[in-house]
């Protein structure tokens, strides 16, 4: 069969010939694009910050590419995979390597616990079209992530790190903001997927963080939705169904120290948190 070069990560040649022996189709249902690079998948790991003693998550290994560089510089990787193929053949490939790897073969969307111990650290090239909601519940539901590095669309990464005010902020900004500190580091040319997509790639860096004190995350994320449903208007008018009316909404914006005349794309995660607490239960 097979499998990595040299150097035990896989190259293009590589990666055509593993796909050909599954007679895989590469779907864009799936966001299926296969990194071929080798010097991008070292980038990712050592932008990363990974160590020994991390215990990493991967969503979306496909063929193996990134799985094969942490392998050998982490302490654990567990690896989620939804296609039964690739889930399959990234056992057998790795555990050439590096000895035994944990594949989960499951939706990354519907994993509520990981085999072992508790991870540390997601690091991932993400499907563009779940990127967003893999990322927040991965967060959401291992807590004991620390810090990791998604590869997402150019688009995505731009988005998931803007800053208040600008034009792409909206609700995954803050909802990201709520369990960890993210930054742009770095982009990645569509030039070394297979197949290659129509956009360009940037990598998402985010180091985890206590969220706001006292502050409720459903509620939070709820005066987040609708503050970025209508978000062309003021908090006043885009709260006033969540609030009971436009009276209440300016209210509750006026008790946490918000101008009910903002728009949602002013504030930050601590603005909203205030907002939510500021509710009368």
């Amino acid at each position: 069969m097979p499998g990595p070069s040299a150097d035990g990560l896989l190259g293009a040649a590589e990666v055509r010939r593993l796909a050909a022996e599954l007679d895989l189709r590469p779907t864009k249902t799936l966001g299926q694009n296969f990194l071929l690079d080798a010097n991008t998948v070292r980038r990712i790991v050592r932008v990363s910050g990974v160590r020994d003693d991390d215990v990493v998550v991967e969503v979306g290994p496909g063929l193996g590419s990134l799985t094969l560089g942490l392998m050998p510089v982490v302490g654990r990787v567990v690896a989620v995979e939804v296609d039964p193929r690739l889930a399959g053949l990234l056992a057998r490939t790795c555990s050439r390597v590096y000895g035994e790897l944990e594949v989960v073969g499951a939706d990354a969307l519907a994993v509520t616990e990981l085999p072992g111990p508790p991870p540390t650290a997601l690091v991932a090239n993400l499907p563009y079209n779940v990127a967003v909601p893999v990322v927040l519940t991965m967060l959401a539901r291992f807590p004991s992530i620390q810090r990791g590095l998604v590869m997402v669309q150019q688009e995505v990464a731009d988005r998931l790190t803007a800053a208040p005010g600008s034009r792409v902020y909206g609700a995954p900004t803050v909802k990201l903001a709520w369990y960890a500190e993210a930054r742009q580091a770095g982009s990645v040319s569509r030039s070394v997927f297979w197949p290659v997509p129509n956009v360009d790639s940037g990598l998402v860096s985010f180091t985890a963080h206590a969220p706001p004190p006292g502050a409720d995350r459903a509620e939070t994320f709820a005066v987040v939705d609708a503050a970025f449903a209508q978000r062309r208007k003021t908090l006043r008018a885009a709260l006033a169904g969540w609030a009971g009316s436009p009276a209440a909404a300016e209210g509750v914006l006026r008790a946490a120290g918000v101008d009910p005349g903002l728009r949602g794309e002013a504030l930050g995660v601590t603005d909203f948190a205030a907002i939510a607490s500021a509710r009368p239960s």
